[in-house]
C-alpha cells in the first residue's frame, strides 16, 4: 500500500525512466513527496527525536499497475530502535524478530562475550596477569643490565687483544669470560621463565577457557553471517531473485559488509517489486545532525553509497528502464582549450565533467586527448583535478620535464589558486582550515575529516565576493590549497568545521546542480626547462 498518493499528476510530469541512483537531481516528484514525508512521518516525537540525531532516509515514487502515481519511503538501517516503523516500507529480511533465529544467536554470541569478559576482568585472572606483567618488567631490566655489561666487557677484551701483548693464558681468560657470561644470561632468562610460567600456570584453565570461547564465538558469528546473507534475498525489474552472498561473491568475491541490504534503497525497490508497482523515480535524503567526520547536510540529497549498495542495487535494477550515470559517461572532451604551448609543457583549461587522466570507467581524458593532438604518447598529465572541477591543467611532453614539474609539485614549489562559489556565506571573510582527510572506503570516493588517521590538509581562504544565485546569496572565495588531498577544498567548504558551506553543484558533499562551481583559476611553477617563473590564469564563469 502506498504511504500517499500523489495527486494532480500530468502524464508529462513523469520522468521517462528511473533516476541512476549514484548520480542525479532529485525529480520533483520526489521533491514534494520528500516534503510531505517531513511534515507527516517525522512529525512523530520519537521519530523525530532520533531522526534529529543524523539520518539517511528514502523516496521512491513509484506507478501503480491501474496507473495512480504515489510514494513509498524508507530509512536507513534502524528508526528510533525499530526497523518496522508505521508508514515506512518493512525491511528487506526482518532481522529483529525476537523469536528468530538471529536474534536467538545473537543472544548466544552475546552470553559467550559476558562469560568471556567475566574471565577476564575476574580477580584472579587479572591478579595473576598483574602479576606476570611486573615479573616480565622486572625480568628485561635485569636481562638489559646484563647485557649492557656484557657489551662493556667485550670491548674491554676487544681494546686488550688490539694493544697485541696478550699471552695465551691471558686470551683463554678472556675466552672464558665471555662464554661464563653468555651462559649466566642464558641461565638468569631460564630462571625468570619458568617463575613466570608459574604464576601463569595458576590461570591456564581460565586462559583455556577463554580460548575455547572465542573460537567458539568465532565460529558461531561467521556461521550467523552466512545465514544471514544467504537468507537476505532481493528481488529485479525481471521478478528474479539473489541473495546477497552470491551477489556480492558474483561482484567483488568478497562477503557482503555489515548492514548491507539495510539502506533506503534497497528496501524501497524490493517493496515496489512485491507489490507490482513500477519505480518511477528514487531519491535518498539526509535529515539531522552529520556525523562527525563526514559531511551530511539536512535537507540535502545523496547518491546510494557504494560499499553496501551498488553490488546489490546493479542486481535489483536489471529489468528496470535507468538512466546511465553521467559521472561514468564524462564531459565533451571538445571543449578543451589550449592555454599555453611551446616544446616542452603544454597548459590546458579543462572544462567540468571531464578527467584528468583515464578511470577505471574508461571516458576520454585530457591526458588521451592530447597525446592524439600531439601524435606522441610521451604527453603526461602532470596533477590531476576531480571530474567536476574545472580549470588550469599542466601535461609535459617528455618523461625528464614530467619529473621536473612532479619534483616542484612534492616541494610544494608550485602555487595553485582555485575560484569557487559556495552555497551560502561563510561566518569569517578569511581564514585557514585545518581538517586532516582519509578516504571513506564505504563511500567511495567520498572523504572524510579524520583526525585519528586522516593526513594533514590545509587551505587558505579569501571571500572576493558576495553574489546573489537563485535568490540566496553566496560568496565568490578564492582558495589557497597549501597540501593536495583528494577532494579537499569541497570538504574543507563544506564541513561543519570547515566553512560550513558546500560548493554550490557539489553533488557528494552539498546538492549537485548543472555543474560543481570550483574552477582552478591560477597555477605558477618555475618553467622545467628554461628556469624561469611563470604564471597561467583563467576565470570561473560566475
Amino acid at each position: 500500500m502506498f504511504h500517499k498518493f500523489i495527486t494532480a499528476v500530468a502524464a508529462d510530469e513523469l520522468p521517462a525512466c528511473l533516476n541512476n541512483p549514484f548520480y542525479y537531481s532529485p525529480h520533483p516528484l520526489c521533491v514534494r513527496a520528500v516534503a510531505e514525508i517531513r511534515a507527516s512521518l517525522l512529525s512523530n516525537a520519537a521519530v523525530a527525536a532520533d531522526a534529529q540525531s543524523g539520518k539517511m532516509f528514502g523516496v521512491l515514487v513509484v506507478v501503480a499497475p491501474d496507473g495512480q502515481v504515489g510514494y513509498l519511503a524508507a530509512f536507513s538501517g534502524l528508526l528510533a530502535g525499530n526497523n518496522i516503523v508505521p508508514g515506512f516500507v518493512p525491511p528487506v529480511f526482518d532481522l529483529q524478530s525476537p523469536n528468530g533465529y538471529f536474534k536467538q544467536e545473537e543472544e548466544r554470541i552475546s552470553a559467550i562475550n559476558n562469560r568471556i569478559k567475566e574471565i577476564e576482568q575476574g580477580d584472579r585472572y587479572v591478579a595473576a596477569y598483574t602479576v606476570v606483567k611486573t615479573m616480565r618488567s622486572a625480568m628485561e631490566k635485569e636481562l638489559s643490565a646484563m647485557r649492557e655489561d656484557m657489551r662493556v666487557c667485550k670491548r674491554r677484551r676487544n681494546e686488550l687483544r688490539a694493544a697485541g701483548n696478550l699471552l695465551p693464558v691471558d686470551e683463554a681468560a678472556l675466552v672464558r669470560e665471555s662464554q661464563f657470561q653468555k651462559a649466566e644470561l642464558k641461565r638468569m632468562t631460564a630462571k625468570w621463565q619458568q617463575k613466570i610460567a608459574e604464576c601463569e600456570a595458576s590461570v591456564i584453565p581460565l586462559q583455556a577457557e577463554v580460548d575455547g570461547l572465542k573460537k567458539e564465538r568465532k565460529k558461531r558469528s561467521a556461521t550467523l553471517q552466512e545465514w544471514l546473507f544467504t537468507s537476505f534475498k532481493v528481488l529485479n525489474g525481471f521478478g528474479e531473485e539473489r541473495d546477497l552472498l552470491s551477489i556480492f561473491k558474483e561482484h567483488c568475491a568478497a562477503l557482503p559488509p555489515a548492514g548491507s541490504g539495510e539502506c533506503a534503497g534497497p528496501k524501497l525497490l524490493q517493496y515496489a517489486y512485491l507489490n507490482g508497482y513500477r519505480p518511477l523515480a528514487m531519491a535518498e535524503f539526509w535529515v539531522g545532525a552529520s556525523p562527525s567526520g563526514e559531511v551530511r547536510r539536512d535537507g540535502c540529497y545523496y547518491g546510494a553509497c557504494k560499499s553496501k549498495c551498488e553490488p546489490i542495487l546493479g542486481f535489483m535494477l536489471q529489468g528496470t528502464d535507468v538512466e546511465e550515470n553521467a559521472l561514468e559517461k564524462g564531459g565533451d572532451i571538445s571543449s578543451v582549450k589550449i592555454v599555453f604551448e611551446d616544446e616542452h609543457i603544454v597548459v590546458v583549461d579543462k572544462p567540468s565533467g571531464v578527467l584528468s587522466v583515464p578511470g577505471i570507467m574508461g571516458g576520454t581524458s585530457v591526458q588521451q586527448w592530447l597525446r592524439e593532438r600531439c601524435d606522441s604518447n610521451d604527453v603526461y598529465v602532470v596533477h590531476r583535478l576531480d571530474m567536476a572541477t574545472s580549470g588550469l591543467l599542466v601535461a609535459a611532453k617528455s618523461m625528464e620535464v614530467y619529473k621536473e614539474l612532479q619534483r616542484q609539485f612534492a616541494g610544494r614549489e608550485v602555487r595553485k589558486q582555485y575560484t569557487a562559489i559556495l552555497d551560502g556565506v561563510p561566518a569569517n571573510s578569511e581564514g585557514v582550515i585545518e581538517l586532516p582527510l582519509a578516504a571513506d572506503y564505504d563511500n567511495r570516493p567520498r572523504q572524510k575529516v579524520d583526525y585519528a588517521n586522516g593526513k594533514s590538509a590545509v587551505t587558505r581562504y579569501k571571500v572576493i565576493e558576495t553574489v546573489e544565485r537563485n535568490g540566496r546569496s553566496c560568496a565568490v572565495v578564492c582558495f589557497e590549497p597549501i597540501t593536495g588531498r583528494t577532494h579537499q577544498l569541497r570538504v574543507h567548504a563544506a564541513h561543519k568545521n570547515g566553512l560550513d558551506c558546500p560548493i554550490v553543484g557539489d553533488a557528494l558533499y552539498g546538492t549537485l546542480n548543472e555543474r560543481l562551481m570550483l574552477h582552478a583559476s591560477c597555477i605558477s611553477f618555475v618553467h622545467p626547462v628554461y628556469k624561469e617563473p611563470v604564471t597561467f590564469e583563467t576565470k570561473l564563469s560566475i
